[in-house]
This record gives structure tokens, sequence and C-alpha cells, in this order.
């Protein structure tokens, strides 16, 4: 059914959480919100880190799915441009001015295929490959469309996801390539995800390493054979200090670092400490809505707010309180000593950032708990 113009303005303004200028308590709960001070501090710390190392960055877009951020991340964090996930994202990308965009994935479909050709007339568009057919597709749709698209051959390295599964797969494809009107080899895709969330500092270490063996016999392959490697990508915010010391990666993908999230955050490094050279700066924002028990809390923030694949949200700067169940629209606070009251607010840091934020329409950015800005979760729901 379709609605006046007057009244999608309507419901699009009920929507937004919070305004310019407005104090934090005054935010509508449940919202995502961003304490800045902390977002560019991570932002900063990750530049420094890979400059010192002389690597890229090539920032994952899968965790925000914000052109604000994104454009933050280009022009203070350093990084040479994003990755997506999906071909939607980058098409939202794109027309919100990234003009570097990875689809850190395969795009197979025809449909896809044609929209990811479509879009690399209007900006450069790099793409995963683990197929021969296609390739073809690929060279067909984008020599059709007068474009180029640039492609990454990725390789299984751990994950156990896509990627072919020996360095002799990944030359025959990136020389296809190669041959091919409409594309480019750019280089080759060696992401252990899997490896990502590891808690042992030694086993994330041994992981890693066997990825960067892989990734680094593959490059060998590719030079002997007169293929130019410009790209050898991958890593992520629980094992980018391996890749970027490696001296076979260039290009890092990390994304949950500008915000972190609950289960990175048990992630031990080399003194057994839990990582803390990112800090949480994403939470969502909840208040109190029922103390009927004197136990308990109820608060507003439930299963359509938050993800919780890796398990429930963490009360932010409390021991004294703890959120131990949810249902759709409820979470459940232990609250033992009885001090929370009805409209209390408390900040919960999400246990798994990346969906958690393709959840909400909004980032309320927060700086000396005043409203600073709104960026809206621009490729929210792109997921085709």
């Amino acid at each position: 059914m379709r609605t006046s113009s007057k009244q999608s303005e309507l419901v699009v303004g009920l929507n937004i959480p919070a305004e310019i200028g407005m104090d934090l308590s005054e935010v509508a709960t449940p919202a995502l919100i961003i304490e800045l001070d902390a977002f560019e501090r991570n932002v900063a710390t990750l530049r420094e880190r890979l400059a010192v190392a002389g690597v890229r960055l090539r920032a994952h877009s899968k965790t925000h799915k914000s052109v604000d951020i994104a454009h933050y991340q280009i022009d203070h964090g350093g990084a040479c441009g994003i990755c997506c996930q999906k071909v939607a994202e980058a098409e939202v990308m794109v027309a919100g001015g990234i003009a570097d965009v990875m689809v850190s994935n395969q795009v197979v479909d025809p449909n896809k295929i044609a929209r990811l050709a479509q879009l690399a007339k209007h900006a450069r568009v790099l793409v995963c490959v683990d197929d021969l057919q296609n390739v073809d597709d690929l060279s067909a749709a984008a020599t059709a469309q007068h474009a180029n698209i640039e492609c990454l051959v990725e390789i299984d390295c751990g994950a156990g996801r896509c990627g072919v599964q020996s360095s002799e797969a990944a030359l025959e494809i990136a020389q296809k390539i190669e041959s091919c009107t409409g594309l480019s080899f750019a280089g080759i895709q060696a992401y252990q995800g899997a490896a990502q969330h590891v808690r042992d500092y030694a086993e994330r270490r041994g992981k890693i390493g066997a990825a960067t063996g892989i990734a680094a016999d593959t490059l060998a392959l590719l030079t002997e054979n007169d293929l130019d490697c410009a790209i050898v990508a991958g890593a992520g915010t629980g094992s980018y200090p391996f890749e970027a010391a490696s001296g076979v990666y260039n290009e890092m993908q990390c994304g949950s670092y500008i915000f972190m999230d609950a289960d990175y955050q048990r992630v031990l490094d080399a003194q057994g400490e839990y990582i803390s050279e990112f800090v949480n700066s994403l939470f969502i924002w909840t208040s109190i809505m029922s103390k009927a028990r004197q136990d308990d809390a109820i608060c507003d923030a439930g299963l359509k707010v938050m993800s919780i694949d890796s398990g429930l949200p963490v009360v932010y700067g409390r021991d004294d309180v703890e959120y131990v169940g949810c249902s759709d629209e409820h979470g459940v606070i232990a609250d033992p000593g009885d001090r929370l009251r009805l409209n209390d607010r408390l900040k919960l840091v999400p246990g798994h950032c990346d969906p958690t934020c393709n959840l909400h329409d909004w980032y309320v950015g927060i700086r000396n708990d005043k409203v600073e800005c709104l960026w809206p979760v621009s490729a929210r729901g792109m997921a085709f």
C-alpha cells in the first residue's frame, strides 16, 4: 500500500532516536550509540600500527555498513578503500562517494554479476573468484559494459569456506583472468576468518602461520609464472599483527577494530591478557522498563536490537548487575543488590558487533554525553 510523502516523512522521523545537541540521557532506547572519542582512538591506533608495519588497510565495511564511517576510515584512518561482502553493500558505498571497493566474496548469480559490472563503470571494483566458469561470466559482463573488474583469486587457507584448495588451482584461475577481456588479475585473497576469535594467543598465531605459509606458496608459484600479485589480502582484528609482520600480506581487512565487542575482548594477547589496544566504542543504550521483582530488572533491549550468536551482551562499567537472558523485546538484568530503578540507563556491549549493527537504522554519535552526530546505517539489510 502506498503512503503519501507526508506519511512517509513521519515514519522516518519517528525512527530517529536522537537529535544533535541532545543529552545522552534523552536519547530514545534501545539505540545504537558510538562513543566518538573511543571510536577515533581505535581508528588512529590501527592507522599507526599499519603505518609502522608498512602495509595497507582496506577496512571492512560489513562491520558498520555506513557510508559516513567508511569515509572516516579513508580520510582519517589511512584506508586505501573498503571491503564489502555483497554487491548491494558495494552499490550503497559507491553511491555514497566511496571510489575503491572490494567485494571480498564470490559473485556468481548472473544478475549480481551484471550489477557488479555496471558498478565498475563508476568506481574501482575488485571481487574474489575461486571458479573458472565464474571468470568467464565476469568477463562477459564486464566486456558488455565496457568496464574493468579487478579479480583476486581466493585460496582456502584454513577457514574451510570459499577458496581454491591448491596453489596450482590458483595459478590456473589467475592465468584465465589474465587472458580475459574486461578483467585484470589483482592478486590473492587469503583470509583466515576462523582464527579471528581463537582465544589462545599461541593457537591463533599457529593458525595464521599456517595460512601465511599457504599464501606464500601460492604467491611464489604465481611469481614464477610471471603473474604480479599487487594485493595479498586478508587479516582481521584478531590476527592482523601476524599478517602485517609476515612479509607476505600487504593489505589488511580489519573491521571490528573500530567498535570492538564482548567476544573480541575475550581474545588473549601474548601476555595472556585481554587485547586492550582497541577499546569499546559501540554500545546498545537501553533503559529499565520494569522492576517488578527485587532481584531482577527488565530492560528494553532484546533479540530485535542485538545478535547473541557470540554470547549475551555485557553491561559496560558495572559489576553489580549482569545481563542474563533475553526475548524479542526484553532483556533480563540480574540485580542482586536491588540497585536498578525504572528508566535507569545502561550501556550494553554487544556480543557480536557486525550483525548487531545490521539491526539498526542509525548510529548516535556521543561526545561528552552529548549527541554530536547521527550516521545512518546506510547499507542495512543489503544482503544481496
